[in-house]
C-alpha cells in the first residue's frame, strides 16, 4: 500500500512537471523555433530524469532500460543544420535579410546558418600499413648501432686470433671471421648477436665426412669427421689427432678445451678496457658465448668452431653441444645456404622475402609466447613460400604475412616442419606437445586478429 501511494504521488508529480514542460516547450517553439525547442526539450527532460533518480528508488531492470533508451534518444535527436549538397558548395552565399513581417524569429535564422563541427573519423589502418609501421619502429636497426656492433666483433676476433696462436701454436686455426644475420641484413630489432667462426684447417686426404644417418647416432642433422690414411699417416702425425674419439674428430673434446680457455685463461678485463667495453664469458652455457656490454648496446658473440665441408655441399659443420650418441658429431649449419637462397630469390624478382623473415622474427621476438619459434623455423617457412611464383612486391607483403601464419599453423597441427635443404630433419621434433599447442593457439589468435601481434 505504501509503495502504491508512493507511485501515485510520483505520478501526480510527473503530471505537474509534465504540464510545466509542455508550457515551456510551447512558448520555446514560438521564440526559438523547432531546433531550439528540441534542444530545450532534451535539457528539460534530462533535469527531470536527474530529479527522479535522486528522489525515488530504482530497479536494476529500469536502470538498464533507461540507459539504452537515453542513448537512442540522443541518437534520434535531429541535426540543427543538415550538410549542404555538393552543388551548393560552388554557389555564393547570399546574406540573409530579416523580414519585417517576422521579427519574432531571429534566433531560428541564426541557428540555421551556424555551421556544425563534425567529430573526426577514427583512424583505421590496414594490415599493410600496420606492417610497414611495425617494420619502421621494431625491425629497422640504426646504422650507427650496426656499425658499432661490427667494430666490436672485429676487434674481439683479432684478440681471439692472437690468443689462439700464442696459446695453441700447434693447432692450425684459420682466420676468425665475424658474420651472421647482422652482416647479411637479416637481424631484426637490435644489433645484439654476432657469429664468430673459428675454422679448423684439416690436412687434405686425412679426413673424410660421414653422414650422421650412417653412424650409430642415426642423426640426420649431423656429420662425423673420420680420420683416414692411418696406415700411411699413423695417429699422432696430425695435430688434431689429440681430439680423436674412436677414430673420429670429437667436437665435444674440442669444445671443452676452448670453453676452459675462454672462461679462465683470457684476460677479458684488460681486453675490454682496451676496446671500451666489458666482456664476460658465459660460463653457465655449454656454447662458447661472450657477453659484451657497451654504453650504447649489449652484444652476444657466439664463438663457433667450424669444419668447412666440401663433401657436404659446402655446408659448415659446427662443434655444438649435442646429447647422447651424437655428442661427438658435428652439427650441419645451413644458415649460409639459406641466406644465400633468400638473397637469390629476392634478386630475381625484387621481392620482399627477407623483409617478411625480418617481420616474423620481430613478432616472435616481441611476443614471449612465441619464443620457442627461432630464426631456423621462420626461415623454413619463408623459403617454402618464397619458392612459389606469386606476387612478392611490397604491396603484397600483408598477404604474404598472413600466408606465413597459415603455414606455421598447418605445420604445428602436423607437428612437422621439414628443413628446406634437408627434408629428413623435422625442426619441430624438439618441441613438446604442450608447447606446440600453445604456439598454435597464439598464432591462430593472431591470424584472426593480426594487429594483436604487431
Amino acid at each position: 500500500m505504501a509503495e502504491f501511494s508512493q507511485k501515485r504521488g510520483k505520478r501526480r508529480g510527473d503530471e505537474g512537471l509534465g504540464s510545466v514542460v509542455d508550457f515551456l516547450l510551447a512558448n520555446a517553439r514560438l521564440v526559438l523555433g523547432v531546433g531550439g525547442a528540441a534542444v530545450l526539450g532534451i535539457a528539460t527532460l534530462a533535469v527531470k530524469r536527474f530529479i527522479d533518480r535522486a528522489t525515488s528508488p530504482r530497479d536494476e531492470d529500469d536502470t538498464k532500460g533507461d540507459s539504452w533508451k537515453e542513448l537512442s534518444l540522443l541518437k534520434a535527436t535531429p541535426h540543427l543544420q543538415p550538410r549542404p549538397p555538393p552543388a551548393a558548395l560552388s554557389q555564393p552565399v547570399l546574406p540573409l535579410i530579416p523580414s519585417p513581417s517576422a521579427p519574432e524569429e531571429p534566433a531560428e535564422t541564426d541557428l540555421q546558418v551556424t555551421p556544425q563541427l563534425s567529430s573526426p573519423a577514427p583512424l583505421c589502418l590496414t594490415l599493410q600499413e600496420r606492417l610497414l609501421a611495425f617494420e619502421r619502429d621494431r625491425v629497422t636497426i640504426p646504422a650507427a648501432q650496426v656499425a658499432l656492433a661490427k667494430q666490436l666483433a672485429g676487434d674481439i676476433a683479432l684478440e681471439l686470433q692472437a690468443y689462439f696462436r700464442s696459446k695453441f701454436p700447434e693447432l692450425p686455426f684459420g682466420a676468425l671471421v665475424p658474420g651472421g644475420p647482422l652482416y647479411d641484413g637479416l637481424q631484426a630489432g637490435a644489433a645484439d648477436h654476432v657469429r664468430l667462426l673459428v675454422p679448423l684447417v684439416l690436412e687434405p686426404g686425412l679426413w673424410s665426412l660421414v653422414p650422421g644417418v650412417d653412424t650409430v647416432a642415426r642423426d640426420p642433422r649431423c656429420w662425423a669427421v673420420r680420420r683416414t690414411q692411418l696406415e700411411f699417416r699413423p695417429r699422432g702425425s696430425s695435430p688434431w689427432d689429440r681430439f680423436l674419439v674412436g677414430g673420429y674428430l670429437s667436437s665435444r673434446v674440442l669444445l671443452e678445451l676452448l670453453h676452459k680457455a675462454l672462461a679462465a685463461s683470457i684476460n677479458w678485463p684488460a681486453i675490454g678496457s682496451l676496446l671500451g667495453c666489458l666482456i664476460l664469458p658465459n660460463v653457465a652455457s655449454e656454447e662458447l658465448l661472450l657477453e659484451v656490454r657497451h654504453e650504447r648496446l649489449e652484444l652476444t658473440v657466439a664463438v663457433l668452431v667450424a669444419v668447412p665441408g666440401a663433401e657436404a655441399d659446402d655446408h659448415l659443420l659446427l662443434a655444438w653441444p649435442l646429447e647422447g650418441l651424437a655428442g661427438n658429431l658435428w652439427l650441419q649449419d645451413l644458415y649460409p645456404v639459406e641466406a644465400a637462397r633468400l638473397r637469390a630469390l629476392d634478386d630475381r624478382d625484387a621481392g620482399t622475402r627477407r623483409r617478411l623473415l625480418l617481420l616474423l622474427c620481430a613478432v616472435c621476438r616481441g611476443c614471449p609466447a612465441l619464443g620457442q619459434l627461432g630464426r631456423g623455423h621462420l626461415t623454413q617457412v619463408v623459403l617454402r613460400l618464397g619458392e612459389d611464383n606469386v606476387d612478392w612486391t611490397e604491396e603484397a607483403l600483408g598477404e604474404r604475412f598472413l600466408q606465413a601464419l597459415e603455414l606455421l599453423i598447418s605445420s604445428l597441427e602436423q607437428a612437422s616442419l621439414p628443413c628446406h635443404f634437408n627434408p629428413s630433419v623435422n625442426l619441430l621434433s624438439s618441441l613438446r606437445e604442450e608447447e606446440i599447442d600453445d604456439l598454435g593457439y597464439v598464432l591462430y589468435s593472431g591470424l584472426q586478429k593480426p594487429e594483436g601481434l604487431l
